[in-house]
């Protein structure tokens, strides 16, 4: 006899897959992490990520293309023009998702020397989460 599921439902629209198919890769979240710390330019994702160059632009478009990131031109005096990447409103809304990531991480994956991470909350900004991922 077959056992029942507890809930029956159509597996070929979980909300979850798709949600796990659209931000379910380290790259992928990393770069978020970025952002949500306030990093919006190519170079330094890179730095801060160690991504590799291919990879993390792969990841930035696809955010982009998805709503999460959207591409702002910003120049530096005397420079040529470039695009930096900030979050959108779909993309802030993850961040309940990375803090709970990170949460459970604290508590099941932190190396011998513990969390790294250390949330504080600070004055709200225009756009932007009032706590902040400070270090990871």
């Amino acid at each position: 006899m077959a056992r029942p599921w507890i809930l029956e439902y159509d597996d070929t629209n979980c909300t979850i897959a798709a949600a796990v198919g659209l931000i379910g890769d380290k790259w992928t979240f990393l770069v978020l992490r970025e952002a949500f710390n306030g990093v919006r330019r190519f170079d330094d994702m890179r730095r801060r990520t160690q991504a590799p160059r291919q990879v993390l632009s792969d990841r930035l478009s696809k955010l982009v293309d998805e709503g999460l990131l959207r591409r702002a031109p910003y120049q530096e005096h005397g420079q040529r023009a470039r695009l930096e990447y900030r979050l959108t409103e779909k993309g802030l809304d993850l961040y309940p998702v990375l803090v709970s990531l990170m949460e459970w991480g604290e508590k099941y994956a932190a190396g011998p020397a513990g969390p790294q991470v250390l949330l504080t909350h600070r004055r709200a900004r225009a756009g932007g989460p009032q706590d902040r991922l400070t270090s990871c």
